[in-house]
């Protein structure tokens, strides 16, 4: 994408209404997890939405959804306007593979500006999951922000995923915080466990959510830049062999954007994030604009055993989406609850890591209905749901009263 195109993208996305209170290479992790539930969080959003299956309410003159559409599942949404185009599944717990980093960016990119600097100690380091996607952290060696988050994106590097965790004060400190933020955001169906997306027993997302965590992130111009940029150079160091670089390229591995391996590029592609583990197959995040309307679509673990599955079945709904926008009735809504709130910037200068290693982050707690496991955020939203039955209560009797006399 060219410098005039991601800017034009970024200010036309900044202005959006934040709601809320690889395939085949990008390897969050090497490792299996535990089976995900079938089904999560009803209703949120829209009923339609809590129902099995594809949902779409075509109009004279819709066209007909793609074929051969073999993900678990999808969702159409307007980043604009929050409406949901059509979903299959929506709200169905899947494995997010390195997609969830797109949430762990709506929770920590706010905190540090670009320019701020940290070397990166061993502690920074430990817990990275074996077998994960990397971009090349060296301890001792220093790096600004925006190289991390350079490399979160382009190369999907759990190691810089840590790193900027560690920065946040620690890696659990930092997956309560991705928790406390996919609440507000109204995402209900996601559960983390690990920050970067590796494969951990428990930890689930699902279409919905992702559609919400992109369209949070880019409502923020340098979230915009980051996931729409194709190349980049990152500092270097030595290996073990004493063979130093100042620094080499990274290329963004999702193939929408960058149409390596045979993939053709998506015309208008803002991003946003491609994942894959051995437990959550391939998963991505696609948004694109056309027109002056911008699409997300998410994909989950496409089930056809076509080579690139994921990237052909996101286009496939990309084309839908912009062929099918203004003649079709909405099947939900990404607006399901009021506005987003953001945790407060760090220090400018964050603190040095621990020497000493960290212990290992503790499960965030999962979804429950019990009043003890119950976040202040659902205090909130349920009492004004109270409130407003009882207001509704009122003006009927008043209207029943009024007929009647």
């Amino acid at each position: 994408m060219s410098g005039v195109a991601v800017v034009a993208a970024g200010c036309c996305l900044a202005a959006l209404p934040v709601v809320a209170v690889a395939a085949d290479g990008d390897s969050g992790s090497g490792q299996g997890g535990g089976a995900a539930p079938a089904v999560a969080q009803g209703a949120v959003g829209g009923e339609l939405l809590g129902e099995e299956g594809v949902q779409v309410l075509p109009r004279d003159g819709t066209p007909e959804l793609p074929d051969g559409l073999s993900a678990l599942s999808w969702l159409v949404s307007d980043a604009r306007t929050g409406e949901v185009l059509a979903a299959k599944d929506a709200h169905r717990a899947l494995p997010p593979a390195s997609t969830l980093k797109t949430l762990f960016a709506d929770t920590v990119l706010p905190r540090f500006p670009g320019g701020t600097r940290h070397v990166v100690t061993d502690a920074d380091l430990v817990g990275v999951g074996e077998g994960s996607s990397m971009v090349g952290v060296q301890p001792g060696q220093s790096y600004t922000v925006a190289d991390l988050w350079r490399g979160v994106f382009l190369s999907s590097g759990n190691d810089a995923v840590h790193v900027l965790a560690h920065m946040n004060g620690s890696v659990a400190k930092t997956v309560e915080q991705m928790q406390a933020k996919a609440r507000t955001l109204g995402a209900l169906d996601t559960h983390v466990v690990s920050p970067d997306g590796y494969d951990m027993p428990g930890q689930v997302t699902s279409a919905y959510d992702l559609a919400l965590f992109a369209r949070a992130g880019l409502a923020n111009p340098d979230f915009a830049r980051y996931v729409s940029t194709a190349t980049a150079d990152f500092p270097g160091g030595c290996d073990g062999q004493g063979t130093c670089v100042p620094s080499y390229n990274i290329q963004n591995t999702n193939r929408l954007l960058t149409g390596a391996q045979g993939v053709t590029p998506y015309p208008g592609l803002i991003g946003v994030k491609n994942g894959y583990t051995t437990n959550a197959g391939n998963t991505l995040i696609a948004a694109a604009r056309r027109g002056g309307r911008t699409l997300i679509v998410t994909v989950m673990n496409p089930q056809s055993g076509i080579r690139q599955a994921v990237y052909r079945e996101a286009s496939a709904l990309l084309d839908w989406g912009f062929d099918a926008a203004g003649s079709t009735e909405p099947v939900g809504t990404l607006n399901a609850v009021p506005a987003a709130v953001q945790l407060p910037p760090a220090p400018r200068h964050a603190p040095a890591a621990p020497r000493r290693a960290p212990s290992s982050p503790a499960p965030a707690p999962a979804p429950t209905g019990s009043a003890s496991g119950t976040s202040p955020t659902a205090w909130y939203v349920g009492g004004a749901l109270v409130l407003a039955a009882v207001v509704s209560v009122v003006v009927l009797r008043r209207r029943h009263s009024a007929k009647a006399g």
